[in-house]
Formats: C-alpha cells, sequence, structure tokens
C-alpha cells in the first residue's frame, strides 16, 4: 500500500488504515497538550477540523466513531477525555454515529511515555474492552478508532484487537499527530 511507513511494513497493526492530521512536532505540540492536560477542550473543534481533512477517506469508509478511553481514574484527574473531545466533535461534523462508550479500559495502566514499543504493548495489553450489552453497536460494522498521539500503535492496536474480537468488521485509525518515525523506530 502506498504511503505506509517503514515502521508499518516492518511491523503490520491490528488496525487496517491509519491517517494523522500532522506530524507530532514543536508547532503541534503545543495545542494537543494544552487539549490533554490544560483544560482546553475548546481546541477540540480545531484539532476534528484536522483530522476531518486528513482522514477523509476513512471518515468516508467508517460506520461509527469510538475513542481510545481513558481508565476511570485518569479521567477524574483530567476531568475529560481528550480523544473523546475530538472524536465527538468529529461525528457531529460528519453526521457517523458516536459511541463514547462502547470500548471502555476497566484496567488502569501507567503513562505509555519513555516505554520501547514492546514496553508499551505489555503496559495495555488486555487493558480494553468491549462491554457485552454494547457488542451489538460495532458487529459487522465499519469503526473509525480517534486518538491523539500514535507512537508505536500499540494503544490503537490493543483497541482495535479488543473492537474486532467483539465483531467490528473493520477499524481504522484516525490521529491528531503522528510521531516521526525513523528506521530505527519512534523518534
Amino acid at each position: 500500500m502506498a504511503g505506509r511507513c517503514p515502521a508499518c511494513e516492518a511491523r503490520p497493526h491490528v488496525f487496517s488504515r491509519a491517517r494523522a492530521a500532522c506530524l507530532y512536532d514543536e508547532h503541534s505540540r503545543d495545542p494537543i497538550l494544552k487539549l490533554k492536560h490544560a483544560d482546553r477542550s475548546d481546541l477540540a473543534p480545531l484539532l476534528a477540523r484536522w483530522l476531518s481533512r486528513a482522514a477523509g477517506d476513512l471518515i468516508a469508509g467508517a460506520e461509527v466513531i469510538v475513542p481510545v478511553p481513558l481508565h476511570r481514574w485518569r479521567l477524574l484527574s483530567r476531568r475529560y477525555n481528550q480523544s473523546a473531545e475530538v472524536a465527538r466533535r468529529l461525528a457531529a461534523d460528519t453526521g457517523l454515529t458516536y459511541l463514547p462508550d462502547t470500548l471502555t479500559r476497566p484496567r488502569a495502566t501507567a503513562s505509555q511515555g519513555g516505554r520501547s514499543a514492546s514496553g508499551r504493548r505489555r503496559n495495555v495489553a488486555g487493558a480494553f474492552a468491549v462491554p457485552p450489552s454494547r457488542r451489538a453497536r460495532i458487529e459487522g460494522r465499519r469503526v473509525l478508532l480517534v486518538d491523539d498521539v500514535l507512537t508505536t500503535g500499540a494503544t490503537a492496536d490493543a483497541c482495535a484487537r479488543t473492537l474486532k474480537a467483539a465483531g467490528a468488521a473493520d477499524v481504522s485509525l484516525a490521529v491528531i499527530a503522528r510521531v516521526k518515525q525513523s528506521a530505527a523506530g519512534p523518534t
């Protein structure tokens, strides 16, 4: 497939396709971190517009939008889920069905920051679930998973694996930013 990064070619992901609105760098870092840690949920509409432009082909092929969830304790400390805020606005702007509570994170995980790719995969293994009462929402449907930053893809892969095990026909990923990849992995 044209446009795949070397890291994705070397280690294919569970999600079928991904789009990032931008690279995670000195220009995108500030609004993303403000949304994530500084109570700047007012940035969600702007970031949703970025995603809408970058992931138009994924949006056109999706039936539902699901945000990457936070564990309840992290949600309480942050007061909102930044991925859910962007996903909610993206769904409203595109007319897709927004399913904020279909994918859950019943197991708390440590921050992914500073972990190797294999450490990130171990950290999120088994952290996500689709409650049985919510499976019918995604069974046989094409899901667009929304997150803020893609580094190694460990979190998105764990989410996609869980969604597919619950019956999703396909899972694509839309992120605000992607960490630049080198031949050796994330920079």
